[in-house]
């Protein structure tokens, strides 16, 4: 029996200059990738725009991963991260920044719904991303096809988000040098201190949060998001 090779994923420590490299490599092709699904949304290709839209999110979502990466301060920080980087449920869950920004979020407090544990958003996008790309059994023995599942307008929701998610810049490798040197000495200690860490660094969550609010719709497509898969689930 022959054995199929496997990608050789690294798993190490990175220097500040990889780690600028692979946020660059990931804010990239979250552009490209948001860019795709718009052309896809303009031909009404629904499910396939709503794909790639959840992908470009998911690499949005690999840029703060790396931020802690590099922070790390031993080994099992530096294993907990490429896990999280390699975990969808983990790299999608920011894709409801853009909805707490327009609801009038500016502070590391307001932003905490994110990242708490058990929170479901991480597990919706994932679901509708696995429904717009495949067909499914679902329910009582209910089919579920993609054109069947997935909507224009919960299509033009998630592309909406990952465009704005998108929108970031480059960074350089000195931006990584100064965010260790703030964020280190007070990471995964006191919430104060990290917040007043935070405050003094390059890092500006309140001027990323005003300069794409006022982008974002009223709508909400977390609901929709949860909608569609209730009707699913229940058929």
């Amino acid at each position: 029996m022959t054995t199929r090779p496997k990608l050789n994923q690294y798993a190490g420590p990175l220097s500040h200059a990889q780690v600028a490299a692979g946020m660059n490599a990931a804010i990239r092709n979250a552009r490209r990738l948001a860019d795709d699904a718009k052309l896809l949304l303009e031909a009404k290709r629904y499910p396939s725009a709503m794909s790639l839209a959840a992908l470009s999110v998911e690499e949005s979502g690999k840029v703060s991963i790396l931020r802690a990466l590099a922070l790390a301060r031993n080994d099992e920080d530096v294993r907990r991260s490429w896990k999280e980087y390699r975990t969808h449920t983990k790299k999608n869950v920011a894709w409801l920044l853009p909805e707490l920004a327009a609801k009038g979020a500016r502070s590391l407090d307001d932003l905490r719904p994110l990242f708490e544990n058990g929170a479901e958003h991480p597990i919706i996008l994932d679901q509708l991303k696995q429904i717009s790309f495949y067909t499914d059994c679902l329910g009582s023995v209910q089919w579920s096809e993609p054109d069947q599942a997935i909507d224009a307008d919960l299509a033009r929701s998630l592309v909406r988000t990952a465009d704005l998610l998108a929108k970031g810049r480059e960074v350089t490798v000195r931006e990584i040098e100064l965010w260790v040197e703030h964020i280190k000495p007070v990471w995964m200690g006191k919430l104060e201190w990290m917040k007043k860490a935070l405050s003094t660094s390059r890092r500006s969550w309140p001027r990323f949060l005003r300069r794409r609010s006022s982008a974002i719709g009223p709508s909400s497509p977390t609901r929709r998001s949860r909608n569609s898969l209730k009707v699913m689930r229940a058929n």
